[in-house]
C-alpha cells in the first residue's frame, strides 16, 4: 500500500510535483475536485496540518490551501526475493517469499511513518532472518506451516503500530546458499533416511518375534484347553459307564430276585408261605439252568478244544497237578470214545 499525496508542495506561484511515481500519476496538479477511488480512504490537510478523513466518492478541496493523501485499504503483498540466512543449524540458505499485509487505520499508516510500504519492506527481511534463525533446516523443509505461523506473528507485532495488520507470509522457495551445502546436506538426509530405515526394520524384526510369541502361547493355551476337554470328556465316560454298570448289575439283581421269588413260589406251592429253604432250591436251580446255558454255549464253540466240567474246576483246585491228571485220564480216548467219554465225564462231574 501507498501513501500518495494528491500534489507537490506549493512553493510562490509555481507548483512543484513530487518525485514519487505513485504520487504524479495520481494527482499531478491542485485540483478543486478530488475523486477517492473505491477502496481506498483519503486525508485532506488544511495548511499541513488537521488532517479529515475522506470516504471514497467526490471531494472539494482549495488548491492552495488543502492537501489531500491517498491511502489504499486494500490488501496488498510485498516480495522479498533472494533474502539469504542462516538456520538455527548453522546451515546457508537463500528464502523467497510473499508477505501479505492490510492497512486498518489510515491516520497511523500516513502520520505514524513517513513510507509504510518501505518499512514493511525492510521490516519483513529482517523479521524473516530472525525467525529462520529459530529452526533447523528439516524443520523448514518439513514444516513450512509452523514457520510462516512465526513469521505471521513477529512480523504483525513488529508493524501493529502503524496501523497495518499481517495477514500472512508465505516462503515461496527454501534451498541452500550453494552447491557444497546442498551436497552435504543430501548426505545427511540419507544417512537420515538409512537410520529411520533400520529403525523400522528393527520394528519389524521385533514385531515378528512378538507374533512368534504370541503364536506359540496361543498354541500352548490352545493344547492345555484341549487336554482340559479330553480329560473332562474321558472322565463324564468313565463316570457315565460306571453308573451304567452299577445300573446294569442292579437292574439284573432285581430281576434275579424277582425270579428267585417267584420260583421259591411255584415250588413251594402258595407264593405266601416261602421259606428260606424254598428259596435256596429255587437260587440253586437257576444256578444250575445258567450253567446249562453255559455248557450248551461252550459245545456250539468252534474255537475249544479242551472242556473242563464238574464243580472240581471251580476254585483254586483246577490248578493243582493231581486234578489236571484226572482230567487227562478221563479225556484218554484210548479208555473210551465218543458217547462213552461224555457219560464218564457226566459221572465225574456228578460225583
Amino acid at each position: 500500500m501507498s501513501l500518495i499525496p494528491s500534489a507537490s508542495r506549493v512553493v510562490g506561484p509555481c507548483v512543484r510535483r513530487h518525485t514519487s511515481r505513485n504520487a504524479a500519476r495520481a494527482v499531478s496538479r491542485r485540483t478543486l475536485v478530488t475523486v477517492i477511488p473505491q477502496g481506498t480512504e483519503g486525508w485532506r490537510l488544511f495548511l499541513g496540518q488537521d488532517p479529515v478523513r475522506l470516504a471514497p466518492g467526490l471531494r472539494l478541496s482549495i488548491p492552495i490551501l488543502h492537501q489531500i493523501m491517498h491511502v489504499d485499504m486494500r490488501e496488498s503483498s510485498i516480495t522479498i526475493p533472494h533474502l539469504p540466512g542462516y538456520t538455527a543449524d548453522n546451515v546457508p540458505v537463500t528464502v523467497s517469499g510473499s508477505l501479505f499485509y492490510r492497512i486498518e487505520d489510515g491516520y497511523k499508516s500516513c502520520f505514524a511513518v513517513s513510507d509504510v510500504k518501505q518499512n514493511i519492506e525492510y521490516t519483513g527481511t529482517s523479521v524473516v532472518r530472525s525467525v529462520l534463525g529459530m529452526f533447523t533446516y528439516d524443520q523448514v523443509i518439513c514444516d513450512r506451516n509452523e514457520i510462516n505461523k512465526k513469521l505471521n506473528t513477529v512480523l504483525g507485532d513488529s508493524i501493529s503500530d502503524w496501523g497495518v495488520v499481517c495477514s500472512r507470509f508465505e516462503i515461496q522457495t527454501f534451498k541452500p546458499a550453494n552447491r557444497e551445502v546442498e551436497r552435504q546436506l543430501e548426505l545427511q538426509m540419507e544417512a537420515e533416511r538409512n537410520r529411520r530405515k533400520q529403525i523400522l526394520d528393527t520394528e519389524a524384526a521385533v514385531n515378528i518375534a512378538e507374533g512368534h510369541k504370541r503364536r506359540v502361547i496361543l498354541e500352548s493355551e490352545a493344547h492345555l484347553v484341549a487336554k482340559e476337554n479330553e480329560a473332562n470328556a474321558e472322565y463324564k465316560y468313565v463316570v457315565r459307564n460306571a453308573e451304567a454298570r452299577k445300573l446294569k448289575a442292579l437292574m439284573e439283581a432285581s430281576a434275579l430276585a424277582s425270579q428267585v421269588t417267584e420260583l421259591a413260589g411255584s415250588l413251594a406251592g402258595d407264593a405266601k408261605n416261602v421259606t428260606p429253604a424254598d428259596r435256596q432250591l429255587a437260587l440253586n436251580t437257576l444256578v444250575e439252568l445258567q450253567r446249562l446255558n453255559q455248557l450248551k454255549a461252550i459245545a456250539s464253540s468252534k474255537s475249544n478244544s479242551t472242556y473242563f466240567f464238574g464243580d472240581k474246576a471251580v476254585g483254586t483246585e483246577r490248578y493243582n497237578i493231581d486234578y489236571a491228571e484226572k482230567v487227562k485220564m478221563m479225556a484218554n480216548p484210548t479208555e473210551a470214545s465218543g458217547p462213552v467219554m461224555a457219560t464218564k465225564l457226566s459221572q465225574s462231574a456228578a460225583a
